[in-house]
């Protein structure tokens, strides 16, 4: 049940987006549930888009966070086999985005069918992003880092690219996607770093086993500082080189934020800001990620959305009056 407050946002932003099916909007709705819930970094910045435009990453979070839930804990995402429910989502959404819902289909994967009509998203974005998930159900490690980046393409990149149409940009589109992409594998990477105790636990290492083998790393000694909470220096030397490596990424991708339409930059650079401090969190944590898990503290995240929000209104009213003054006169 949403408070009152969330109910009207909820609503804000489905008007302003034109969606006024009662089943587009229960399934969008559910979505933004879903991307409150779990997702506090992106959607504290997808709050920093105009309204209309929220929806829309509503619905490709939504999407990709129940196909992950599939495949990490399957019970939670309704119970069954995983290949099974994995095979019924591929498809729901197979149909979904040829314009045939089946009966049936799960809300996520009616929005963002709906969100790839919209915005005229490739489905073959969403194929190679089904391809990774399935590959998390088989593959519980990657030995070299172009191993890992044939996962990364469709769990992270395929996002950036998915988003970047709705986001819109000052330049061509091709211009701007590979740093879209370049920015979804820094935020995947993010999260790897910050979860390796937790993805230890579902059996699976989402680091190249020989870069942690230049170190003197290897899953076995990564189980044992997760079993024991001891800290280990060749662990710590081989994240710190990992972080470092991460931090060139977000670099490379940075030149994409000024490519974005000005209504879109507040969003993914307060996203851009909060995920790679947390890199800083797992440094100044001594890169002890499988003792516990490291977070950027809510008081820091509101530090940087706040000045934010005045940036990103200034830019909406901005928008909105140019589009008065370029809309045709009636008659």
């Amino acid at each position: 049940m949403r408070a009152p407050a969330a109910e009207r946002a909820v609503r804000a932003e489905l008007d302003a987006a034109g969606l006024t099916d009662p089943r587009l909007r229960a399934a969008y709705a559910a979505c933004r549930d879903l991307h409150a819930e779990h997702g506090r970094t992106y959607y504290l910045a997808t709050r920093l888009l105009p309204p209309a435009r929220r929806v829309d990453i509503h619905a490709l979070y939504g999407f990709a966070r129940h196909a992950d839930e599939i495949v990490d804990d399957p019970d939670g995402a309704g119970g069954g086999d995983p290949h099974t429910l994995l095979d019924a989502l591929d498809a729901q959404l197979e149909a979904a985005l040829a314009g045939a819902p089946l009966p049936g289909s799960r809300p996520e994967v009616l929005a963002v069918a709906e969100t790839a009509r919209r915005h005229d998203l490739d489905p073959a974005l969403f194929r190679d992003f089904m391809v990774s998930m399935r590959m998390d159900l088989t593959v519980t490690g990657y030995a070299t880092d172009a191993e890992l980046a044939v996962y990364v393409h469709g769990s992270a990149a395929v996002i950036g690219l998915q988003t970047l149409p709705v986001l819109g940009t000052v330049v061509p589109r091709a211009e701007a996607e590979p740093h879209a992409a370049l920015l979804g594998v820094a935020f995947q990477i993010t999260n790897f770093l910050r979860d390796v105790g937790e993805d230890l636990d579902r059996g699976r290492v989402y680091l190249p086993a020989d870069e942690l083998a230049a170190f003197g790393v290897d899953r076995e000694l990564l189980a044992w500082s997760r079993r024991t909470g001891r800290p280990d220096a060749r662990i710590r030397r081989a994240l710190a080189h990992l972080v470092a490596r991460t931090r060139a990424t977000y670099r490379r991708a940075d030149p994409g934020i000024a490519m974005l339409e000005p209504v879109s930059r507040a969003c993914v650079g307060a996203a851009r800001v909060l995920y790679s401090e947390i890199l800083d969190e797992i440094a100044d944590a001594g890169y002890d990620v499988l003792g516990h898990r490291v977070s950027v503290p809510n008081r820091r995240r509101a530090a940087v959305a706040l000045p934010r929000l005045g940036r990103a209104l200034t830019a909406r009213g901005l928008q909105v009056a140019r589009e008065r003054v370029t809309r045709p006169a009636a008659g």
